[in-house]
């Protein structure tokens, strides 16, 4: 696993992000599940720089696993109670101009950050397609995708990778442009494939999102709670500022939860 050091910026350090990661994790293939269902550079097409295609049946058993058919408890109370409280905690600021970002300060490709032998990006995919196919190498060449962001089911071929991408959820140019600028590289390489910020999503709907934030965009309704409980986690984790049309988005979020 890559070590990775906390920068200014970061609230509660690597381990306390790796202590909650697995239940953030499960909370949101719950939620894949029950809804049935970047700048341009953010934007995943198959690959680090968006050309690298997936290659064709498990992942080794450590590894994420898809979610399942049917449908999932909503959020409970107690959740959407904690993430209004961080919420209110963060610190509400405008963002930098963003000038000087560069995806590269993210990383350069997906790693293999849990160890388990196989790139985030195709953990990812395993974790949120469902009837996959991978090869040895851990490799999704095939899989259906009940989309988050609009509800719809988009099938994913290796051949056409383009049609579903590996979204962040926080943006990696928004999370520049709120704090992320001052963190040191590893911990930008941690917050880049880290998987409780990343969303197997429809290629069109993610980017159309970009690297707009919750005060611009939203996905379909079903999923805004969702949506909403991942991005304000997000934020508290890394310590990451909110625009205030973002946190008053997020409020309104929450509120409907």
């Amino acid at each position: 696993m890559v070590t990775m050091v906390c920068a200014p910026g970061s609230v509660g350090g690597v381990a306390r992000r790796r202590s909650r990661r697995a239940a953030g994790a499960a909370a949101l293939v719950l939620a894949l599940a029950g809804c049935g269902l970047l700048p341009p550079s953010d934007v995943d097409t198959g690959g680090p720089s968006g050309a690298e295609s997936s290659a064709p049946s498990s992942p080794p058993a450590d590894g994420p696993s898809a979610p399942g058919a049917g449908s999932a408890a909503p959020p409970t109370a107690e959740r959407v109670e904690q993430a209004r409280s961080r919420l209110q905690d963060a610190e509400v600021g405008p963002e930098s101009s963003g000038a000087d970002y560069d995806r590269d300060a993210f990383g350069s490709s997906w790693v293999d950050t849990d160890d388990n032998g196989c790139r985030t990006r195709d953990d990812v995919l395993a974790r949120d397609l469902s009837d996959t196919r991978t090869d040895e190498d851990c490799g999704v060449s095939e899989g259906v995708l009940e989309d988050p962001y609009t509800g719809e089911r988009t099938r994913f071929s290796a051949e056409a990778p383009a049609e579903v991408q590996i979204d962040h959820v926080v943006p990696l140019a928004l999370a520049w442009r709120t704090g992320a600028s001052e963190w040191d590289r590893d911990t930008r390489v941690e917050f880049a494939n880290d998987p409780d910020n990343l969303l197997a999503a429809d290629g069109p709907a993610n980017q159309a999102k970009s690297d707009s934030g919750p005060g611009e965009w939203q996905p379909y309704p079903a999923f805004r709670c969702t949506y909403a409980l991942t991005y304000v986690d997000v934020i508290d984790e890394y310590g990451l500022r909110l625009p205030a049309d973002d946190h008053a988005a997020l409020e309104e979020a929450l509120a409907d939860c």
